[in-house]
């Protein structure tokens, strides 16, 4: 693994190293982002957050919004699988943002990317609602990724406000205790909202991605339009995911 490039800006160190075909962001030494332009899938944590897309029927994914970006792994994925029409993605570290731009080559039409707290974006925001809201808000401690807002019943509640009547929230979490305890999941009034939910994990890591969906989804209906999705079939490809439906 060689290094493509080092900034250390206000105490915290960033890099973007090369690993094969492969480009990783570290901040801390922690793990933000992995992407290979010819080989989308990074079989790891990423691909968890872009499956849930294939819940929703072909073309029903229109309007993204990514609540934290790290070098834009996500978007590329979801440019390259779905080609949703609008995406937007906040992010409060700029040096995530340059990266993401001079790195991981995210821009073009149909992107927007927002330097902000994603919380006071949310609060603020008045327009459309999304048909996938992305939360990957993470940050670091002691070397170990931290979820950077808490997943309680105002937070919970704020991202389904902006959430389409078909739409899907996922929600990336540390383990699957963090998960479990999240208001997502432990506040029924939240939970009665959503009409199926979803963990998602792979071998290679410990974090759970919740998924949780307003309309009747299954996991079925998952593996056949990934099987029918050029690329995503897990028995051709590199993709490794395990999916388990929650009880209500």
């Amino acid at each position: 693994m060689s290094i493509v490039w080092e900034r250390i800006h206000q105490g915290t160190r960033y890099q973007v190293r090369r690993a094969g075909g492969s480009l990783r962001l570290y901040t801390n030494g922690v793990l933000h982002s992995q992407y290979n332009a010819t080989r989308p899938l990074t079989g790891s944590v990423w691909d968890l957050l872009t499956l849930p897309a294939f819940l929703l029927a072909p073309g029903a994914v229109q309007r993204v919004l990514v609540l934290g970006i790290g070098g834009g792994a996500v978007i590329q994925q979801l440019r390259h699988f779905v080609q949703p029409q609008h995406m937007v993605a906040v992010e409060l570290n700029a040096v995530h943002l340059s990266v993401a731009r001079r790195f991981f080559g995210v821009r073009g039409k149909g992107v927007r990317l927002v330097g902000a707290d994603a919380v006071q974006w949310l609060q603020a925001y008045r327009g459309e609602p999304f048909d996938l809201l992305v939360d990957d808000l993470f940050g670091d401690s002691d070397g170990e990724p931290v979820r950077a807002v808490v997943a309680d019943r105002r937070w919970s509640t704020l991202m389904l406000r902006h959430l389409s009547p078909h739409g899907i929230l996922v929600v990336n979490f540390p383990d699957r205790q963090e998960l479990e305890s999240s208001a997502l999941l432990c506040q029924p009034r939240i939970r009665a909202r959503f009409a199926s939910v979803f963990r998602l994990s792979t071998a290679q890591n410990d974090n759970a991605v919740g998924v949780f969906c307003r309309a009747h989804a299954t996991a079925r209906q998952l593996r056949e339009r990934l099987k029918r999705t050029p690329g995503l079939d897990p028995r051709r490809g590199r993709l490794r995911y395990r999916i388990r439906t929650l009880p209500g």
